[in-house]
């Protein structure tokens, strides 16, 4: 299955996953060892990734369960991936070209699912996580973690706004409070925040990752500079050196 943005996700990562391998923020941070922990693998668990990206998850999954499965919908970002997991000698591993929409994954196959930092791009988060469920053992765990939007509307708007200028690909930083809404709607029991990130960003590394065009990053960059002073606020903005934050949000929900 092929959505018009799973082909927009591949037309604007398929250039850039190498980028992918050593970015910071997919690379390391607090979020991916929390994610890790909340999953609660013994050594015995089949773990799903989805959107696995350079597969920083998958691979820190790895060292803990029995065996991973990475999906992406970017040939070259599992490209990436398998360089990673070959360079750490992991065996554990398998990589799967797909789309979140329709996972080629028998019914409850799964210990946990996962999805890291790639659900913004999701072109329909609701049947993505109907997907998660239906993969997912009963007693079976999901793992977000996500960029979002402000609760806010105003900060919601300017947020979504930046992503977009930046990448085409973009679908939506959902709101926190979305993300448990949904996922109570695809029927995961005990869906919860357990923690809040603030990612601190270098704006010029930050679309240069994405070759976001010079016409855009400039757009970009009168946008932030501009912004009132309750949105510079709320985003920590910083015009020499171009610096913002955004946050994210770490959730776990279970399968009865």
């Amino acid at each position: 299955m092929t959505t018009p943005n799973s082909q927009s996700v591949r037309d604007q990562f398929g250039a850039v996953a190498a980028a992918y391998a050593t970015s910071a923020v997919h690379a390391t941070g607090p979020d991916l060892a929390a994610l890790i922990e909340a999953a609660g693998l013994s050594g015995v668990e089949r773990v799903l990734d989805m959107g696995c990206g350079a597969g920083h998850t998958a691979i820190a999954a790895a060292a803990r369960a029995a065996h991973v499965t990475a999906l992406d919908v970017t040939p070259q970002m599992l490209d990436v991936a398998r360089g990673l997991a070959g360079e750490r000698g992991l065996a554990n591993l398998a990589f799967q070209l797909g789309d979140v929409m329709a996972l080629p994954f028998e019914n409850a196959w799964f210990d946990v699912v996962t999805s890291r930092l790639s659900a913004h791009h999701y072109a329909d988060p609701a049947r993505a996580l109907r997907e998660a469920y239906r993969v997912l053992k009963p007693g079976g765990r999901f793992l977000l973690v996500d960029t979002i939007a402000p609760e806010d509307a105003t900060l919601d708007t300017f947020n979504n706004c930046f992503e977009l200028l930046r990448d085409a690909s973009h679908v939506r930083n959902w709101r926190a409070s979305e993300w448990l809404r949904m996922l109570r709607g695809a029927g995961f029991d005990e869906a919860e925040s357990l923690d809040r990130y603030v990612i601190r960003l270098d704006g010029a590394s930050w679309v240069e990752r994405m070759r976001t065009p010079p016409t855009k990053v400039s757009m970009l960059r009168e946008l932030f500079r501009d912004a009132p002073a309750p949105v510079r606020a709320a985003f920590e903005i910083q015009d020499d050196p171009w610096m913002f934050s955004i946050p994210s949000v770490l959730a776990r929900a279970a399968k009865a």
